[in-house]
């Protein structure tokens, strides 16, 4: 026997193996959803947008999720609260932030098509691996959007790869954002902090000091400044990492991500829970990382921390136009007929109390 025939019985022999293993309909929060879990972690995907809705810990009787939910929050106060894909963390592709107005009568939508669209899902077990593939047509851009999500029994992380392709015969530049925020109760003032592997950040530039909430700005409009400590508008310098302990503030910052390094990565670690959010990405997929803070009186706060492509949340002719930021690219092309992918992973764990936390990343790596 070949060994190229011994190779293609072994892959046939595996793919035997793997079976099918649909994963229950639910919904979260009104919208459908399903479950993907191990012996570590529970994560909700919706089948709208792909969304991570919620992460939970498997023995956390409490359940606590660090993830933004804004249909709870508006829910808590009384407010309306319609069933959203907007929601923890969603993919903003193709396209972040506004729109012109062009694209607007065109049918596309803020943060790109992908959160608003229906994905068809499948899923399978395999030994110790279970995953579930996500895919979805974007209509206006004409687009296919893929993402398959895997868990490994005893590990608390979840492994994430996404396919994006062109359907048309032309070159095109891609805005691509992992929009993730994460809220309260796990965001609690003057408990929750904030790390990144970034070396250069700006405050992002504004001309409204307010929000429609009354919740004021504190940072100083566009100014560059190293990280942690910011600029803020009466003279202070204020440390990024923490979260306000007398919430009234809006923040937002833009930050160049270490090119040093191959792998970017930011965390989110509440210190009274001793419990630890983080993502890990390659630095050439995802350049630039987003950090916005809004920091309500109500206490229902919520905190982007978004890798991406760009810095802001711009329509693309504002960031074709600007062109580049602190020397670095703003977009990533996506050549005529082809695909682009990415790869990343996040974690959700507890820190056992006295630890001091480093980060250590292997050589092998698996993103």
């Amino acid at each position: 026997m070949s060994e190229t025939t011994r190779r293609s019985l072994l892959q046939a022999a595996t793919l035997a193996a793997a079976t099918a293993a649909p994963l229950p309909a639910d919904t979260w929060e009104g919208t459908p959803s399903l479950a993907l879990s191990n012996d570590r972690l529970k994560m909700t995907v919706l089948l709208r947008g792909a969304t991570v809705a919620d992460l939970v810990l498997a023995d956390d009787t409490e359940k606590l999720s660090p993830l933004w939910n804004p249909v709870r929050m508006n829910s808590e106060l009384g407010r309306e609260a319609q069933p959203s894909s907007s929601v923890g963390h969603f993919v903003c592709v193709d396209g972040f932030g506004g729109v012109s107005p062009e694209e607007r009568a065109a049918g596309l939508p803020n943060h790109g098509e992908a959160h608003l669209q229906e994905f068809r899902s499948q899923s399978r077990k395999q030994g110790a691996v279970s995953e579930l593939t996500l895919t979805a047509t974007l209509p206006v851009m004409q687009e296919n959007f893929t993402r398959t999500f895997q868990v490994v029994d005893g590990e608390n992380v979840v492994y994430v790869e996404s396919t994006l392709e062109n359907l048309l015969g032309f070159d095109r530049p891609v805005q691509w954002a992992e929009h993730v925020t994460v809220g309260s109760p796990f965001l609690e003032s003057g408990v929750t902090v904030f790390d990144l592997s970034g070396v250069r950040s700006q405050t992002r530039p504004y001309q409204q000091s307010t929000n429609s909430a009354g919740t004021m700005r504190r940072l100083v409009s566009g100014q560059d400044f190293q990280r942690p400590l910011a600029p803020v508008l009466d003279g202070r310098k204020v440390d990024m990492r923490t979260t306000p302990a007398a919430p009234n503030y809006l923040d937002h910052t833009a930050t160049l991500l270490d090119p040093s390094r191959e792998f970017g990565w930011t965390t989110a670690l509440n210190l009274k829970r001793r419990l630890l959010l983080g993502y890990v990405f390659r630095r050439a997929e995802y350049p630039w990382l987003q950090t916005w803070g809004n920091y309500p009186s109500t206490g229902k706060l919520a905190r982007g921390m978004e890798f991406s492509t760009q810095p802001y949340d711009l329509p693309r002719r504002e960031t074709a136009a600007n062109g580049p930021m602190f020397d670095t690219p703003t977009f990533r092309w996506l050549p005529a007929k082809s695909k682009i992918q990415t790869r990343f992973l996040f974690f959700y764990a507890p820190v056992p109390a006295g630890a001091r936390l480093q980060v250590a990343l292997p050589a092998s790596l698996r993103i």
